[in-house]
């Protein structure tokens, strides 16, 4: 298996504890090529304003560091934005003042509220928590597209699915066919999130219809990773991953450094 980890979280993220040296000894474990490693950065998280802020000074220098002096794996330099309404110009400032090989645009937040939390389901219908989710994303993207991918479509289903409120990506095609083109037209990505894989899910994120639509619509830039928050998890899943992607139309997928795509084989 030679596919590089392009979605880790590392201690600098505000929900991880994992150190460098335990990710970069897994990743070799796993023999893979390469990790991306892209903390978090939340500017807006009502539940605890200060748990997603991340030290961008000490974690540009550290990172940096890291990715020129490793000599056990190839490390790239990234980051994950916490996309919301009103902070637009906010990370258009970070993403011009740092040189990141790789950003990540993902909705953790819905009009203020994470879906982690069982109230952000409470009165409603599952379908109608789900869809205001997605339309968050068409609302993220078109407020600003300073990314390069944007992450994990439907996470919103790690918290929602249960045996009672199956999940059928079908449901929501017409909010994705919008997402995807939207991401297409302003020459973006989608990432192949093996989160959902490691949450005990029976799919990654995006499920695979939503991977095989952004094909059939023209979509190429397809990254890699398994956002993990463990060390144990970094790689998780990715064994699976070249005959599920086939099965979907892609050969390739892509590696980010300096914000340019590579497009590496299966």
């Amino acid at each position: 298996m030679m596919i590089w980890d392009s979605h880790i979280h590392t201690c600098f993220s505000g929900d991880c504890d994992t150190e460098i040296p335990d990710i970069i000894k897994q990743a070799q474990k796993q023999n893979l090529p390469g990790i991306t490693i892209t903390d978090h950065l939340d500017l807006v998280y009502p539940e605890d304003p200060s748990l997603f802020l991340l030290d961008l000074e000490q974690y540009d220098k550290t990172i940096r560091d890291l990715c020129s002096h490793s000599e056990e794996i190839r490390i790239l330099y990234g980051i994950e934005l916490g996309l919301a309404e009103g902070i637009e110009e906010d990370y258009r400032r970070i993403t011009d003042t740092y040189d990141y090989d790789f950003v990540i645009g993902s909705s953790h937040m819905v009009h203020g509220k994470d879906p982690y939390y069982p109230e952000f389901f409470e009165g409603r219908s599952v379908k109608s928590a789900y869809e205001e989710y997605f339309e968050s994303i068409l609302e993220n993207i078109r407020g600003w597209d300073g990314f390069d991918i944007y992450g994990h479509l439907d996470y919103v289903v790690r918290y929602g699915i249960d045996d009672n409120h199956p999940y059928d990506p079908m449901d929501y095609m017409d909010l994705f066919d919008e997402i995807l083109k939207e991401l297409i037209t302003r020459g973006k990505g989608i990432e192949v999130n093996t989160a959902g894989l490691s949450y005990g899910l029976s799919h990654p994120h995006p499920a695979l219809p939503i991977i095989k639509r952004y094909r059939e619509l023209g979509g190429e830039i397809l990254t890699i990773g398994s956002d993990a928050h463990r060390y144990e998890n970094v790689g998780f899943g990715f064994e699976q991953l070249p005959g599920l992607l086939r099965e979907c139309g892609f050969d390739y997928y892509c590696l980010f450094k300096n914000r340019i795509p590579e497009f590496l084989p299966l």
